[in-house]
């Protein structure tokens, strides 16, 4: 593993390993298969790239887009990497070249479709190859209930069959256990080491609504948390998506369509546009975002229900990649239900197939009907524990309004337990309100206890009730029966009536994004900002020259080191996170030039936090004491507190802080040896107190402050 870590610093530019990669590569170096579960951004690439550095032979990546391979091949190459890519858009005399390449041992990685690989004049052309191992991407492409499922996916277990000394890995950031079952059968990874990361994300804020007004409350979300952000969209139709983005452009966005109805080519356009520039929305459907790379987007949000959590969870990933805050917000309503139901079941899929798409429908639904933290239920879906509540989705923030449904949740609970556990949603709701009608009768439901008992609440409200009761975990749907509802043993404490439960009211025209706090954290100090701004410039212009996305040379969480740290030689930068050797030989003087054309002022090359260095920029820049209280929304008191400690430290003139006479001036100094002289051990609060009362409080305390600091 000592040559492991060194390419991770010399070429990837990291001096330690994250979540499992490091036990993920020795397994592959000891020719082990692997099946990995790592959430969006957590280095999933890593773990197959770096193997394929160290192993003979080439590794051959299978990968479901072409959007990734590109991304991906670009990235490897600025690395000084030998990869390609054998797919559609390759002319003829390119892809001999490649091949060719790939027979002389001249490539670390090769990324191809699946379709492609399972060709037999591909399998042949492998079988000619030294081979250091395959990578599977996307695998949870595998699994026929799933969003992506791609059936060239299932023919994959071909390659233990054909290469059985070649080790396997699949990876994947969206799994619950079936589907994890289902991947290591199809693929024929039953001996093979599984490394389950956890699902946490929490970086994003998660943030559901249901209301009226949905375009609206989308607007005003991104005008308040992200008027210059890239971002993603997502709607239910092709209309829908072409609506909403000219709605924007009308609002002065740069938005851009994306669905699998346009032309290829303009697809194209408007995925390297949203890839290549700053502040692009894209509006799309599901066709788009799976392999999509660029670490910075600063929100997704949804105008349309995901059909699953596993699409919501694979959706909302897209954000935030670099680690900073994002937002996942999603706005919902009946007609979403409704369509999305509509669709299911004019499908062609099989009645098991429709029935799972529902279970898949009706969890997603309570996960927009909680009342307790969004994100504990998210990760309990992918059997993933957080011990305590986030803190960082709408329901932590702004607890939605409940009422004791206890007596509710124990009449459905028992009708469950009476009709005999194997009917679904929609019978027992009717049991409970004692419809009459020929199925009821002839099951002799109607002389159940709790027939009827249930007329109090309407059929919204009981469904509202079951969704409920399905996404805390007190019903469980039979899937591979017929959807009936049957009690988890966590149902018996409320049955019992030894707990008490509280359910969400259905929330009606909502305005506004739930909770009040923005979650988006300032990256940067201000005294950094313009210095941030010309690296982006800097790489802008390297980006375009070199026809790629701006992330692929250096993402901005790279760029926020260098503006924070201000390296002074290239040997100091070799030790920015993501600057490896090849980056700093290609570009690394060009970034110290530009750091060098921007020195910190000397009032700010200091050991103070960051909030008294954000006040001493403002006052550097010539603002006087109550304009930086304004404009930093903090008291004056704050301001006088963060200059006395530069007054003390000798980076300012008390005289040129504090606007006092002479005689004014010497007074509070008189005042201060008095005090010092009567009290030497008195408190630097209550000295400022006495001082205060001494001179009649005719001084503001920071004022006292400074001049105490300066003596």
């Amino acid at each position: 593993m000592q040559r492991a870590q060194q390419i991770l610093q010399d070429t990837f530019g990291y001096n330690e390993f994250r979540h499992h990669q490091s036990d993920i590569i020795k397994a592959l170096l000891t020719g082990e298969d692997a099946l990995v579960l790592m959430p969006t951004g957590g280095g999933k690439s890593l773990c197959y790239q770096l193997p394929a550095l160290i192993r003979q032979g080439t590794g051959v990546v299978v990968s479901p887009l072409i959007a990734l391979m590109q991304d991906q091949v670009e990235a490897l190459n600025e690395l000084g990497v030998r990869a390609a890519y054998l797919n559609s858009t390759l002319d003829a005399e390119t892809q001999r070249q490649t091949e060719q390449q790939l027979l002389n041992g001249e490539l670390t990685l090769l990324y191809v479709a699946p379709e492609r690989l399972l060709t037999e004049r591909m399998l042949s052309l492998l079988s000619q190859t030294e081979l250091a191992l395959f990578a599977i991407d996307e695998a949870h492409c595998v699994s026929q209930w799933g969003h992506d499922f791609r059936k060239e996916y299932q023919q994959l277990g071909v390659l233990q069959q054909r290469f059985p000394k070649v080790p396997r890995i699949a990876l994947t950031a969206t799994a619950d256990k079936r589907t994890r079952q289902e991947i290591i059968q199809q693929l024929n990874l039953g001996n093979a080491a599984v490394f389950v990361n956890s699902f946490d994300r929490p970086n994003i804020r998660y943030t559901i609504s249901e209301g009226q007004n949905a375009k609206q409350r989308l607007w005003s979300f991104i005008q308040q948390y992200h008027s210059q952000d890239a971002g993603i969209i997502y709607c239910l139709s092709r209309k829908k998506v072409e609506q909403t983005a000219a709605w924007l452009c009308e609002k002065g966005r740069d938005a851009l369509a994306y669905h699998a109805g346009m032309p290829a080519e303009v697809r194209q356009s408007h995925q390297q546009r949203f890839l290549r520039e700053d502040g692009v929305i894209i509006v799309a459907t599901i066709a788009f975002g799976m392999g999509i790379d660029k670490p910075d987007v600063r929100f997704v949000a949804h105008l349309s229900l995901p059909k699953s959590i596993e699409a919501y969870y694979q959706e909302t990933g897209r954000a935030g990649r670099d680690g900073s805050a994002a937002n996942a917000w999603m706005a919902y309503g009946l007609n979403d239900v409704i369509t999305l139901r509509k669709m299911m079941q004019d499908s062609d899929g099989e009645e098991q197939y429709k029935r799972i798409a529902h279970h898949k429908l009706d969890a997603m639904l309570g996960l927009c009907e909680l009342t307790t933290c969004r994100r504990q239920t998210l990760l309990e879906y992918f059997d993933d524990q957080l011990e305590a509540p986030c803190g960082n989705c709408d329901t932590c923030l702004s607890p939605p309004e409940t009422w004791n449904g206890t007596e509710a949740a124990q009449k459905a609970l028992s009708c469950v337990v009476r009709t005999g556990q194997r009917f679904g949603v929609n019978y027992v709701i009717d049991v409970l309100s004692g419809e009459e009608n020929e199925r009821i009768e002839k099951f002799q439901h109607n002389q159940l206890s709790t027939y009827g008992i249930g007329k109090d609440l309407n059929n919204s409200e009981w469904r509202g009730v079951f969704r409920q009761l399905i996404a805390l975990g007190y019903l469980d749907v039979d899937l591979e029966g017929y959807g009936g509802l049957r009690l988890s043993e966590q149902a018996r404490p409320l049955l019992r009536g030894e707990i008490v439960l509280q359910l969400r009211h259905q929330q009606k025209d909502v305005s506004g994004t739930a909770g009040s706090k923005k979650s988006k954290k300032k990256a940067l100090r201000s005294v950094d900002e313009e210095l941030f701004s010309a690296l982006r410039d800097l790489r802008t212009s390297i980006a375009k020259e070199h026809g790629v996305p701006p992330y692929i040379i250096f993402h901005d969480s790279t760029l926020q080191e260098m503006a924070n740290s201000r390296p002074d030689s290239l040997d100091a930068m070799r030790y920015i996170s993501g600057v490896g050797e090849q980056k700093l030989k290609k570009y690394g003087s060009d970034f110290l030039n530009v750091i060098q054309a921007h020195p910190l002022a000397e009032i700010l090359n200091n050991n103070f936090s960051d909030t008294v260095n954000e006040t001493l920029h403002h006052y550097s820049q010539e603002c006087d004491v109550e304009r930086i209280a304004q404009q930093r929304n903090i008291k004056l008191s704050t301001v006088y507190g963060h200059l006395a400690e530069a007054i003390a430290g000798g980076f300012l003139e008390v005289r040129k802080v504090v606007d006092l006479g002479d005689a004014e001036f010497n007074e509070i100094v008189n005042a201060l040896e008095m005090v010092d002289d009567g009290e030497d051990n008195l408190p630097q609060q209550k000295r400022l107190k006495a001082i205060f009362d001494a001179l009649d409080q005719s001084y503001d305390y920071g004022v006292l402050k400074c001049v105490q600091a300066s003596l």
